[in-house]
């Protein structure tokens, strides 16, 4: 693997797992955990989402179509379309998930933390095919690497927040990440189409 390669397929799958909406949900958090508290969070939600992706990545493909009958381009419609409305929700209302309020700690790290905001559809359908593509070490590295950076972020969520709070850019950003979001949504759906169509054509 060249170094371009990696560099690209980390920042795709980033971009699915949508750090942003990590960091935004952190700070609406009332009240906001202590800084253990927000290392043993975010550390429990990464390792939560690597298990699960990890494992998608594994076995992922044999799983949807052995059990299942799901054709990979049936997940990767499906789960575009689901993440396109991820996306288009933070455009138009300028926030990803309602405001965390704390409760138990344990409890948020693995829903909605773990799954399905790091390890969800977009990201899920997105490591199936790369692996299916690429082959798993490739897909396990870059989702490794991923996971590690979205979780440096987490760390930074405080900080971060409120140097965009200072300057006014929560709701901006937010609306422009999602807009991403949407965007590779919308390509992983027609992805899918474009594989159905080309077996229709083959057949």
């Amino acid at each position: 693997m060249n170094r371009g390669f990696v560099l690209s397929s980390v920042l795709y799958f980033l971009a699915l797992i949508n750090p942003a909406s990590k960091v935004f949900l952190l700070c609406s958090m009332d009240p906001r955990p202590r800084r253990r508290e927000l290392a043993h969070l975010a550390l429990k939600s990464t390792l939560v989402a690597f298990v699960i992706l990890l494992l998608v990545i594994t076995v992922g493909t044999p799983l949807l179509e052995r059990v299942f009958h799901v054709q990979l381009y049936s997940l990767k419609f499906a789960g575009g379309v689901i993440l396109f409305l991820v996306g288009l929700s933070a455009v138009q209302r300028g926030r990803f998930h309602e405001t965390a309020h704390r409760g138990q700690l344990d409890d948020l790290s693995v829903v909605p933390l773990g799954a399905p905001l790091i390890a969800g559809p977009g990201t899920i359908t997105a490591a199936i095919s790369f692996a299916t593509e690429h082959g798993w070490v490739p897909a396990t590295l870059t989702m490794t690497i991923a996971l590690a950076l979205n979780f440096g972020l987490m760390l930074l969520a405080f900080p971060i927040g409120r140097q965009l709070e200072r300057i006014h850019a929560i709701g901006p950003l937010v609306r422009i990440t999602g807009l991403i979001v949407a965007a590779v949504a919308a390509q992983i759906a027609l992805d899918g189409l474009h594989d159905w169509l080309a077996l229709l054509v083959r057949n």
